[in-house]
């Protein structure tokens, strides 16, 4: 039955019974295999492709006659196109020897940041992140589960014979059209091991900090305070919100053979010449904190951590900006002054924090809307959002998500960043050395814009949907 969105739900067990060339170039549809023989939905009935479905599938061929319209948005649903030249599709298949370089770059050309492989109790099932959402995207059965998961341990210099503990690993990936490297983390699970691919960019030359979302005045406001000599910028998020890019972007402007740049990172997602990065290994105790140490006594001109964690890493980073030094980090905080509650809570003195923090900036990575089938919304916008924030720009037209082929029918095609960017003056400072951090009137007075004011002005300019910005609208702490 054609549901209310007008495709067709396919089990996914009997997705993969043909292939995504076949799907395409018949324009064919699974419905059921049952007893030798498949049932198949299709634009088109006719004796001969009928025939010639039978002698290519080896199967008895039932053909059920749907609209054009319902074949071509079930079949961008679960028969994405994926080239790896221009008219060559990437056909899967678990058991090919190739399935996993074929996947990885099935993965990459869908632009996924992590592919997740993983056993259940009814099903072994491949899960890519693309836009920041998981899409299940293959099965994989009982007997080829082991032999993936093996090969993929191989490639990433871990123990087979380990099923116990988790490993974590690291691929250099190479083909004829690009080169990259990916994370590998394995994780025992009731069911067997899970593998969780991440796959990074080996080039930062390309991030341009211009093009990440800062608006004009945060961005004027973000790199005044890079050109300081010492000093803290603290950038927070959640995981996946981007950090690392923006942190890289600035590294990128920094860059210059007058200074000497030192990183540590879990992992190192990008590679820039001219800087030094270190990969953490706190297995044999190289730790954020002890690195920072030595550090210390490489002659720094500007160090990035890759994430502050605990209080010895905070500590560390206050002690190196005492000295002399631009530290850049990141940590987990819901906004760009709540980095000055977390410090305390880990155990930084306010007056160290008062003394060394120059920039705490807060992000999120926002989907934006399919620009080719993006749709004005029907709902009055200040009926809808006015219990969250007052709309300035009330003229503007706010738009929903609808789906269409080229967004995959999700009616989102990529994400932006927004940000929230606050500099510490020297009021701000005197109230963080005297623990008085209620300081939403004076960031608002200062014309501060929040969180949530960035993500409001991208869906009224129709940039993104109300379902995007409604969580940051909601967890905005001003």
């Amino acid at each position: 039955m054609i549901n209310e969105k007008d495709y067709i739900e396919i089990p996914q067990e009997i997705v993969h019974s043909i292939s995504p060339v076949q799907a395409w170039h018949y324009r064919i549809v699974p419905k059921e295999i049952h007893n030798g023989s498949i049932t198949l939905f299709t634009n088109k009935i006719d004796d001969a492709r009928r025939d010639e479905l039978e002698l290519v599938l080896d199967k008895k061929i039932e053909l059920i006659l749907l609209p054009d319209t319902v074949i071509n948005k079930t079949l961008s649903l679960y028969y994405r196109k994926s080239f790896v030249s221009k008219n060559k599709f990437i056909s899967l298949n678990a058991a090919d020897d190739d399935f996993i370089n074929k996947l990885i770059t099935d993965a990459r050309s869908l632009g996924s940041s992590d592919i997740h492989i993983e056993a259940y109790k009814d099903k072994c099932r491949v899960r890519l992140r693309v836009d920041g959402s998981l899409v299940e995207r293959y099965q994989i059965s009982f007997s080829d589960y082991p032999s993936i998961i093996n090969k993929i341990k191989i490639a990433a210099n871990l123990d087979i014979a380990e099923k116990r503990l988790p490993q974590d690993g690291r691929i250099f990936f190479k083909s004829t059209l690009d080169q990259f490297d990916i994370r590998v983390s394995a994780l025992p699970t009731l069911y067997g091991e899970k593998i969780v691919l991440r796959i990074l960019s080996i080039d930062a030359s390309q991030i341009d900090i211009s093009q990440l979302g800062f608006s004009e005045k945060q961005l004027e406001t973000y790199l005044d305070a890079v050109k300081n000599p010492h000093g803290i910028i603290l950038i927070s998020g959640p995981t996946g919100s981007g950090k690392t890019t923006t942190l890289y972007a600035t590294l990128k402007i920094l860059n210059d053979i007058k200074r000497n740049i030192l990183t540590i990172e879990d992992p190192i997602e990008y590679t820039l010449p001219g800087i030094n990065q270190v990969q953490l290994k706190e297995n044999i105790g190289l730790t954020f904190s002890s690195t920072l140490r030595t550090f210390l006594r490489q002659d720094p001109d500007i160090i990035m951590v890759g994430e502050i964690r605990d209080g010895d890493t905070a500590q560390m980073a206050i002690r190196s900006s005492l000295t002399g030094h631009l530290v850049l980090s990141t940590i987990h905080t819901n906004s760009a002054w709540g980095t000055v509650t977390r410090l305390i809570d880990m155990g930084t003195p306010s007056y160290l924090i008062a003394n060394t923090l120059t920039l705490s900036v807060a992000q999120r990575l926002v989907k934006l809307l399919c620009p080719f089938c993006k749709q004005e919304r029907k709902k009055p916008i200040l009926q809808t959002i006015s219990l969250y924030a007052e709309v300035k720009n009330k003229e503007s037209k706010p738009f929903e998500p609808q789906g269409c082929d080229k967004c995959f029918h999700t009616g989102y095609k990529g994400r932006k960043a927004i940000y929230e960017v606050i500099k510490v003056d020297e009021h701000l400072s005197k109230c963080i050395k005297n623990n008085e951090l209620d300081v939403k009137d004076y960031l608002q007075k200062n014309g501060i814009s929040s969180l949530a004011e960035s993500a409001l002005h991208l869906f009224t300019n129709g940039e993104t949907s109300y379902e995007e910005v409604y969580p940051i609208l909601q967890s905005s702490s001003y």
